[in-house]
């Protein structure tokens, strides 16, 4: 019955795509240069979002490791302020 169902759906959904009516719609060069642009829009924001969310997705699949993605980023950026400090003392000796 379940299977009856599914193919009966499928026909009706895919069917109408092989007996459709020529459209004589004109597509002009413009639009392939969307679609290029909007496929490498979407590979450039899957790159980003895998790279913010980086370390977390590398400890989630990481056992051995006890830190948190934050306290990785943190210890990251609490050494540049301490570099800065000791930039300074030295250029203003």
């Amino acid at each position: 019955m379940k299977n009856r169902l599914l193919t009966i759906a499928w026909v009706l959904s895919i069917g109408p795509l092989f007996y459709g009516q020529p459209a004589f719609a004109y597509l002009d060069p413009g639009t392939g240069s969307i679609l290029l642009q909007g496929i490498i829009a979407g590979i450039a924001g899957a790159v980003v979002v895998l790279k913010l969310y980086w370390y977390r997705i590398k400890n989630f699949f990481s056992p051995t490791s006890t830190k948190k993605a934050g306290e990785e980023i943190q210890d990251e950026y609490a050494t540049v302020p301490n570099q800065a400090q000791s930039d300074s003392k030295d250029s203003v000796s």
